[in-house]
C-alpha cells in the first residue's frame, strides 16, 4: 500500500458509503399515512352525505360519532379527537410529499421540460395531486380548525347555516381539491405497489385509471348533491341560523314516534 492509500484509508475515504433506510422508511410512511386520509376522505364523504336521506338520518350519524347510542350522552370530544389525529395525518403526509416537489427553478424548469417531452399520462396525473395537495394546505387547514375547535356545531342546522353563511367557496374548492387529490393517490398507490397488478400489468393499469375516474365522478356528483342539500338548508333557516335541530320524537311533547332502529334503552329514557 502506498502513501496515498494509507491517507486514504486513514480518513476513512475508502469505506463503502452506507445505504441509508430512511428514503424508504419516508416513502412508506407516505403511502400509509395518503391511505388513511383517502380511505377517511371517502368515509367522511358518505357520512355527510347523509343529508340526503334526510334531517333525522344526519344527525343520528353525527349523534354515533359523539358516543350518543353508547353512553347516552353526546361527548363531542370524541369528535375532536378524530380530527386532531387526522390533522396530524394530514401534516405527516405533507411534509413527506414535499420532499418530491420541486425545489427550485431549475428543477421545475428540468421537470416542465421532461413533461413535455414524454406526455405520459401518468405524469399528469401527478402533477395534478401536486398542485391540488398545494391548495389542500390552504382549504382543508379552516375546516379542520372549525371542526376542531367546534365539534358539537355539527348537525343539519349548524351545517346548514355554515355552508349557507360565507363558507360555501371554500367547502366547494376542497371537496374539487380532495377529490382529485384522493383518488389520483390511491390510483398511484395502487401502481406503485403492485396492488391489482395481475399477469398484464398495462390491461391492469388501464383498468384502473377507468375505475379511478369513475370513483371520482361518483363522489363528486355526491359532494355536489350533498353541498346543495346543505346549502338549501341553510338558505330556508336563514332567518334563524342559531336553531339547533331536534329530532321530532326528542321534542317535549314528542312530535313523533323514535325510528325501529333507535335502541330500546334510550327511546324509554329519552
Amino acid at each position: 500500500m502506498n502513501q496515498t492509500s494509507t491517507v486514504i484509508a486513514g480518513v476513512g475515504l475508502a469505506d463503502a458509503p452506507r445505504k441509508s433506510r430512511w428514503p424508504a422508511v419516508m416513502d412508506v410512511t407516505q403511502s400509509v399515512s395518503g391511505l388513511i386520509l383517502a380511505l377517511f376522505m371517502w368515509g367522511h364523504m358518505f357520512f355527510v352525505s347523509t343529508i340526503l336521506l334526510g334531517n333525522d338520518v344526519m344527525w343520528s350519524v353525527t349523534k354515533a360519532f359523539e358516543g350518543y347510542f353508547i353512553a347516552g350522552k353526546a361527548y363531542p370530544i370524541i369528535v375532536s379527537l378524530i380530527v386532531a389525529f387526522i390533522a396530524g395525518a394530514f401534516v405527516l403526509h405533507g411534509f413527506l410529499a414535499m420532499r418530491k416537489f420541486p425545489a427550485n427553478y431549475k428543477q421545475y424548469r428540468n421537470f416542465i421540460g421532461q413533461y413535455k417531452l414524454i406526455r405520459h399520462g401518468d405524469t399528469t396525473l401527478w402533477w395534478v395531486q401536486a398542485v391540488t395537495g398545494f391548495i389542500l394546505f390552504f382549504v382543508a387547514f379552516p375546516h379542520l380548525y372549525q371542526m376542531l375547535m367546534h365539534p358539537g356545531a355539527i348537525g343539519p342546522f349548524q351545517s346548514g347555516t355554515r355552508f349557507y353563511s360565507g363558507w360555501w367557496p371554500l367547502y366547494l374548492v376542497l371537496l374539487l381539491a380532495v377529490e382529485l387529490h384522493g383518488g389520483i393517490g390511491l390510483y398511484r398507490l395502487a401502481v406503485k405497489w403492485g396492488v391489482f397488478e395481475g399477469k398484464d400489468p398495462d390491461a391492469s393499469r388501464k383498468t384502473l385509471t377507468k375505475v379511478k375516474w369513475a370513483l371520482t365522478a361518483f363522489f363528486l356528483a355526491l359532494g355536489l348533491l350533498t353541498f346543495a342539500a346543505y346549502m338549501k338548508i341553510g338558505y330556508e333557516i336563514r332567518y334563524t341560523p342559531n336553531e339547533i335541530y331536534t329530532p321530532a320524537w326528542l321534542q317535549n311533547p314528542p312530535a313523533a314516534e323514535a325510528p325501529a332502529w333507535w335502541p330500546s334503552w334510550i327511546k324509554e329514557n329519552k
